[in-house]
């Protein structure tokens, strides 16, 4: 039986026990914050991140891994493995994908690189899923092609906490966060063929919320969401509230409430929410 590598970077959102656990090789995300970089969970867990975000928040940038820690992690895979599997986060976000697959042919391994179109939460669940067929002996392309359709099986939401992080990463415009701001409007985010993109814009934060748990509710009736994963930007508590709120109305879906994945967060701000699932 062939020997699979699999290949990620920081933006999974996996737990270090499962990456432990699967041997799963992960290349760390950079966040710079009031000017200093740290490689996500080696130098700084998640949490922590959020601590200095919360105090240091403004100008806090996030860069992919240095290119050479690509063909490092290649260079060490070539005589332990028959060959890959590489998931990284949306290629319209970052270069992890494009670096990744440079890296392999560079490297010569033979490995699959997928562009998951997400991050967080879905892209951990693409892997556990992609791990899992692997145990039942599922033949590598068939595992190959069934991540490719996860790709396009994935919805995220993001509830930003301010829109003056958004508008000092460029995602909204001065004058878009201005007037949001005197109107009290709240922007939905959601995933869109790899991009982030303008849902809707709210009036109040009870609505927004209200509207999430519509978007989760209508999926959970359609058959479609069966495990649903909550994320927040430093806000544990309302994530464990909205998962009480949320297991009244759909009493059987499995809810999982994690940290969201920095290099989101960062550009979302402190206090951001955000739901996420890989459809059934």
């Amino acid at each position: 039986m062939e020997k699979i590598a699999w290949i990620t970077d920081s933006t999974c959102g996996l737990s270090k026990e499962f990456i432990t656990e699967h041997n799963i090789h992960v290349l760390p995300m950079v966040v710079n914050i009031n000017n200093i970089s740290y490689r996500e969970d080696i130098d700084i867990s998640k949490e922590e991140i959020y601590d200095l975000l919360k105090e240091h928040g403004e100008g806090a940038k996030t860069s992919q891994p240095p290119y050479g820690e690509f063909v490092q992690v290649y260079e060490s895979l070539i005589n332990e493995f028959d060959r890959g599997i590489a998931i990284h986060a949306s290629s319209e976000l970052t270069g992890t994908y494009q670096s990744s697959v440079s890296a392999s042919q560079m490297q010569g391994f033979n490995v699959e690189v997928i562009d998951s179109k997400i991050g967080s939460y879905a892209l951990g669940r693409m892997i556990k899923k992609g791990i899992e067929m692997e145990a039942e002996g599922r033949p590598y392309q068939e595992i190959v092609s069934r991540l490719r359709e996860f790709a396009e099986q994935t919805e995220m939401y993001l509830l930003p906490k301010s829109l003056e992080q958004l508008k000092r990463s460029g995602r909204v415009s001065t004058t878009q966060a201005v007037f949001a701001n005197l109107l009290n409007i709240n922007l939905i985010l959601k995933f869109e063929n790899g991009k982030v993109v303008i849902d809707d814009k709210i009036r109040s934060k009870k609505k927004a919320v209200r509207y999430l748990f519509q978007k989760i509710e209508n999926a959970y009736q359609d058959g479609e969401l069966k495990e649903l994963g909550i994320m927040h930007a430093g806000a544990l508590e309302q994530a464990n509230q909205w998962k009480r709120e949320l297991q009244y109305s759909c009493q059987n879906l499995n809810i999982t409430v994690e940290t969201l994945v920095p290099v989101a967060g960062v550009h979302t701000g402190y206090g951001t929410m955000a739901i996420s699932w890989l459809k059934e």
